[in-house]
């Protein structure tokens, strides 16, 4: 059980493993899934589940996604996001009571299903209760922004000139190299006078990836 209430209106850095570090995501089709579980369960309580949705034809597909971003209320905004092959990243501002717990809890059950129905397993896929910390300045922001989209040059999975080719983070929705938006990202790109400069940003850090722990305690427990 959480040891603290998660206040609405405040932003906060949430991520997760897989139960026993396993991998959670392995292959293009499951990160393709999360990416829209992540997307489409930022909105509460929609006529129907996502997996129920994708079984509609194209068009009402197309109608039915259209509406629930335009009407939606939302559970959070998703302000970036990287997922690692055995666990993930959020940077969340909560936008009604219970919005942050009720979004991991959708998004938890909605993608668990579907990973556990692929691989013949059952039982949790997500490792308890998620992890959370407040952002309690616009500096620790932008620092955490900064963490969560250089992650998988931190871990090795990509060096530092493949980080902008890395699909599975917002990484590419702030740098406007794809056209697909979920992330309400003004929160920290209005700190930036161009998307080039907050590539620059990012990249002054990724040299020290290595020394990571001198922002850590701004993002980790």
């Amino acid at each position: 059980m959480r040891k603290f209430i998660l206040a609405t209106g405040e932003v906060y850095h949430v991520f997760n493993r897989g139960v026993e570090k396993r991998p959670t995501f392995t292959d293009k089709r499951e990160y393709q899934r999360a990416m829209m579980t992540l997307d489409f369960y930022r909105f509460d309580h929609p006529k129907m589940g996502l997996a129920k949705a994708l079984q509609l034809d194209m068009e009402s597909r197309q109608v039915f996604f259209a509406k629930l971003k335009k009407e939606g209320k939302k559970l959070v905004e998703l302000i970036c996001y990287c997922l690692m092959p055995n666990h993930f990243h959020l940077l969340l501002k909560q936008k009604t009571d219970g919005g942050i717990t009720q979004y991991l809890k959708n998004f938890a059950n909605s993608y668990s299903r579907y990973f556990n129905t692929k691989h013949k397993r059952v039982g949790p896929l997500f490792q308890g209760v998620f992890k959370a910390i407040r952002i309690e300045d616009e500096d620790q922001l932008l620092h955490v922004s900064r963490y969560i989209h250089i992650n998988p040059t931190v871990e090795y999975l990509v060096n530092k000139d493949g980080l902008i080719s890395y699909d599975w983070s917002s990484l590419p929705e702030y740098l406007t190299l794809q056209k697909e938006e979920i992330c309400d990202k003004d929160m920290v790109l209005k700190n930036f006078s161009s998307p080039k400069k907050y590539r620059n940003f990012l990249y002054d850090q990724i040299d020290y990836a290595r020394e990571i722990e001198a922002i850590k305690h701004l993002i980790m427990e």
